[in-house]
């Protein structure tokens, strides 16, 4: 029965997806890893005591992970019985990737205002060598080289708060995991790039919220696939 946990199998190792994070922020991220694989499901408990010796840490990180992933409504917590797996909800999730694409939108913006022929030079050539590499490690490096760039331009120190106070919905490397998802960037950062590149504002700030909805919806898909949303009582 969910909740139960007896006789549940051994939990994977954590990967080197949790390589320099902290202890909670560690805990996290295996627990997202465990409710994307489908170790983990709505009603269950969450294994507090399996999942500090999976990492070789304290229960205290742990504890730390779940009020984080309470807020984030991965998990309720409940007085005296434990932390279980709430429910999936596509619409949450699709929500998630729209408020991103609108975030990085307005960094679009303002960089595409305060644009320099450096960047529209620097971001041709990520462009460039995004359309000549499959390797999903590469994407993702390449990816983050482009939003670092675009940040940086933008300038806006409340821009980087609110993007520290969101979390990625894929635990781990999301063009290895998403299916279509290398296809869909490289699409949409061709676009973001060739906006800024021609001084268009509103134009760069449309194409990042056109591909976070595309990416959005290829999640959506995945999650859809591997039964991860509720089901309807």
């Amino acid at each position: 029965m969910p909740g139960d946990p007896g006789d549940a199998p051994a939990l994977p190792p954590p990967g080197e997806a949790l390589v320099r994070r902290s202890s909670g922020e560690q805990a996290a991220l295996y627990i997202r890893r465990l409710i994307f694989d489908g170790r983990l499901r709505q009603g269950d408990r969450v294994p507090q005591d399996e999942i500090a010796r999976a990492l070789g840490v304290s229960r205290i990180p742990v504890r730390e992970a779940l009020l984080s992933l309470e807020r984030e409504g991965w998990v309720t917590i409940r007085p005296h019985r434990g932390a279980f797996i709430g429910s999936l909800d596509e619409a949450a999730v699709r929500d998630h990737y729209t408020l991103y694409g609108l975030v990085f939108g307005f960094a679009a913006r303002r960089a595409t205002e305060r644009r320099t022929p450096e960047l529209t030079e620097r971001l041709a050539g990520l462009c460039a060598a995004l359309e000549g590499t499959d390797d999903p490690a590469e994407v993702a490096r390449l990816t983050r080289e482009s939003d670092r760039l675009i940040l940086e331009n933008a300038n806006s120190p409340r821009l980087r708060t609110v993007l520290r106070a969101m979390v990625g919905v894929v635990p781990g490397n999301f063009f290895a995991l998403v299916p279509g998802s290398i296809e869909a960037v490289r699409d949409g950062r061709r676009a973001i790039h060739e906006a800024i590149a021609d001084g268009d504002p509103d134009r760069a700030a449309g194409a990042y919220a056109r591909m976070l909805r595309r990416q959005g919806d290829l999640v959506a898909r995945l999650f859809e696939e591997r039964g991860l949303f509720a089901t309807p009582a």
